[in-house]
C-alpha cells in the first residue's frame, strides 16, 4: 500500500504491534487445539476470545492503512481503493463467526459468510489489487492497461460471488429457491477469474519487451492466476450445481477443490509477492542463482497437483461407492486407502518444497551490504 502510494507507512509501531497481536493470538489457537480449547466449527473453531484479539488487530490494521491512504490521498488509485475495500469487507465478515448459535442450520448460514465470502467476495478484490500491483511493479506495464478490467472485475465479483453464496445453502435446511439462486449465480463466478487470467497472460506475454524482469515473480503470479483459476473455477464449478452437489457434497472431491483453489488464490499469490518485494528490501539482483528457487517452485507446484488429482479419484471412487451404491462409509475408506497413501506420499514432497522454498527465501532476505548494493567493492575487515 505504502508503496502504490508512494508514501511512507503511518506508524511502524502500529505495523509492529498488529503483528505480534496476530502472531500471538495464532499460536495460542494452534496450541489450544492440542488440549480441544475450541469452539467447535471447522476453520472458525478459535475460542470467542481468540476471535475478538483478532478483532482488535484487524482495527489496528485497518487504520493504519487508512490513515496511510488519507494522509496522501491525491495519489488514490483503483488498485488501493480495491484493495482497501477489500479489507474492510474481509474484517466485517469475520464478525459474522463470532457469534455462537444453538440453532445449527442458523449456525452455518451464518458461517458461510465467513468461509465463502471471505475467499469469493472479499479474497478476489484484495486479490485483484496484488494482481494489478504486482503486474506494474514487475513488468512495468501501462498503469491503465493494468487497472482497466479492475472495477469490471469487481462489480462481478460482488454481483456473483455474494449471491452464490447460494451454493453452499442447499442442503443446511434453507429454502428451496436457494437452489436456483445459487446454482445460477455460481456457475457466473468462475467470470472474473477467467478475466484476471486473461489480464494477467496478456500483460505477462507484454512483459517479454521489456529489458528487466523479475522472471521468478512473474512464474509465481502467472501459475496463481492459473491455479486459481483451475481451483476455484473449473474444480468449483464442476461440483455446484445442486443436480452434481447432491452426489459430491462432503467428500474427497470437496477436499480436492479446496487444495486447488486455496494454493492458488492465497499460497501462490502470497509467494509471489514476497519474490516481488524481497529483492527490493534486500538489495539482491531477483534473477541471481535460481536453481534452489526452481527445484521449490517445481516440488512444491507438482506435489500439490498430485495431492488435488489423488483426492480427486479418491471422491469420483467415494462417491460411486458410498453414495451410488449404499455402501457403508466405513468400508469404502478402505477402497480409498492408496489414494490417501499417494496423498501422504505427495505431502512429504510438498514438506520438502516448503523448506526449499523457506531456505530460499531467507537467502533473498539477506540484506546485502550498501556497497555491495551500490556496485562497489565490499571493504574486508582486518583482523
Amino acid at each position: 500500500m505504502a508503496d502504490e502510494l508512494d508514501t511512507d507507512i503511518y506508524s511502524v509501531r502500529l505495523a509492529r504491534f498488529q503483528l505480534w497481536i496476530l502472531l500471538t493470538a495464532g499460536v495460542t489457537a494452534i496450541v489450544g487445539y492440542l488440549f480441544h480449547w475450541s469452539f467447535g466449527m471447522p476453520f472458525l473453531e478459535q475460542p470467542i476470545i481468540i476471535k475478538l484479539v483478532i478483532v482488535i488487530a484487524a482495527l489496528i490494521f485497518l487504520y493504519n492503512i487508512a490513515m496511510t491512504m488519507f494522509t496522501n490521498h491525491h495519489t488514490l488509485t483503483r488498485t488501493t481503493a480495491t484493495l482497501m475495500g477489500g479489507m474492510v469487507m474481509l474484517s466485517v465478515m469475520f464478525l459474522f463467526g463470532i457469534p455462537f448459535v444453538p440453532n445449527l442450520s442458523t449456525q452455518y448460514y451464518w458461517w458461510w459468510w465467513v468461509i465463502h465470502l471471505w475467499v469469493e467476495g472479499a479474497w478476489e478484490l484484495i486479490a485483484a489489487s496484488l494482481v494489478a500491483w504486482s503486474l506494474i511493479k514487475l513488468t512495468g506495464v501501462s498503469r491503465k492497461t493494468v487497472e482497466g478490467w479492475v472495477f469490471a472485475e469487481v462489480a462481478l465479483v460482488l454481483l456473483t460471488g455474494i449471491i452464490g453464496t447460494g451454493h453452499h445453502y442447499y442442503w443446511i435446511g434453507t429454502p428451496h429457491y436457494w437452489l436456483v439462486w445459487g446454482a445460477i449465480f455460481s456457475a457466473a463466478e468462475p467470470i472474473p477469474i477467467v478475466m484476471m487470467l486473461v489480464d494477467a497472460v496478456r500483460d505477462l506475454l507484454k512483459a517479454r519487451t521489456l529489458p528487466i524482469v523479475n522472471t521468478l515473480g512473474l512464474a509465481w503470479l502467472g501459475a496463481s492466476a492459473f491455479v486459481h483459476f483451475m481451483g476455484a473455477g473449473v474444480w468449483g464449478f464442476g461440483q455446484t450445481l445442486p443436480q452434481i452437489n447432491r452426489w459430491t457434497h462432503g467428500t474427497q472431491i470437496t477436499a480436492s477443490h479446496g487444495h486447488f483453489a486455496f494454493w492458488g488464490a492465497y499460497g501462490m499469490l502470497a509467494i509471489a509477492l514476497m519474490y516481488a518485494i524481497l529483492p527490493e528490501i534486500s538489495g539482491r539482483k531477483p534473477n541471481g542463482k535460481q536453481a534452489l528457487s526452481f527445484a521449490a517452485f517445481m516440488s512444491l507446484n507438482f506435489s500439490m497437483i498430485f495431492m488435488v488429482m489423488a483426492l480427486l479419484i479418491a471422491g469420483i471412487v467415494q462417491v460411486y461407492l458410498q453414495r451410488v451404491m449404499g455402501m457403508d462409509f466405513l468400508e469404502v475408506q478402505s477402497h480409498l486407502r492408496i489414494w490417501f497413501e499417494v496423498r501422504l506420499v505427495a505431502g512429504c514432497l510438498f514438506t520438502v518444497g516448503c523448506g526449499l522454498l523457506l531456505w530460499d527465501l531467507f537467502r533473498l532476505a539477506a540484506r546485502q551490504p550498501a556497497a555491495a548494493v551500490a556496485g562497489e567493492p565490499v571493504p574486508v575487515p582486518a583482523i
